[in-house]
């Protein structure tokens, strides 16, 4: 079941760009926030301006998940899709041309997972940073190798050498204690989110998550991120949709 959701003035998409009529189900979004909904979002932007059209692809940036419809100048398109909006398109784009396109952005989410939930955390492959709701932890990018790789299987041990190897791309164990700095690092931030004890240190040598902690890896209510916060400021009523 594909889903997608739908962001306008009104609560209800029109006939013409209805995808429930292909089959989608539409997913309303969670206690006001999107920034869970790891899927298509469909947006009328008929009734704001090309400033806040702006702010929204680069709130969205770079999901990749945006959808806009009623932008009719090529110029603004083309500049939308330069900021990582999935699409851009004209009001009067069809149904079956929005599905086809739907589908596409639909796809690209399976060609690589770009988000891992870890409690109150978010994995963002490709910020390669975690958050925790809009605020980011300003991961180091091996830092945050270190966390994705550990990520991989939770409650499974990683050896030093499988991480120089995995996160470092070195095949040798060379004369520093790089691994450790970098883990102490990353537990300081982690620390400052509340989740200091989220990289354990494995008894036989090496790191790993822990495996079942109801405290940490258990089902989180929904955060909002950027997009959500933009949403919110949005003054639908700004321009009149045409």
């Amino acid at each position: 079941m594909a889903f997608f959701g739908w962001i306008a003035d009104k609560q209800e998409p029109p006939g013409h760009w209805d995808l429930r009529e292909h089959g989608w189900e539409l997913c309303r979004g969670h206690h006001g926030c999107f920034a869970e909904c790891r899927h298509v979002l469909i947006c009328d932007t008929r009734g704001i301006g090309p400033a806040q059209r702006l702010a929204l692809a680069e709130a969205d940036r770079p999901a990749w998940r945006l959808i806009m419809l009623g932008v009719e100048q090529p110029a603004e398109r083309a500049r939308l899709l330069s900021l990582g909006c999935a699409e851009a398109l004209s009001a009067d784009t069809g149904l079956h041309e929005l599905h086809a396109r739907s589908q596409r952005v639909s796809e690209m989410f399976g060609m690589l997972p770009r988000w891992r939930d870890l409690g109150p955390l978010t994995l963002d492959l490709f910020h390669r940073d975690a958050r925790q709701g809009a605020r980011w932890l300003g991961l180091h990018p091996r830092e945050f190798g270190l966390l994705w790789r550990l990520a991989d299987s939770p409650g499974e041990r990683v050896t030093r050498a499988q991480l120089l190897k995995d996160v470092w791309r070195l095949n040798h164990e060379p004369e520093t204690n790089s691994v450790e700095v970098h883990v102490s690092r990353l537990r300081a931030k982690l620390a400052l989110a509340g989740c200091e004890s989220l990289v354990e240190t494995a008894p036989e040598g090496g790191y790993r998550l822990p495996k079942a902690n109801p405290s940490l890896l258990a089902r989180r209510p929904p955060q909002a991120d950027a997009l959500d916060h933009c949403l919110r400021e949005l003054d639908w009523s700004a321009v009149s949709p045409s």
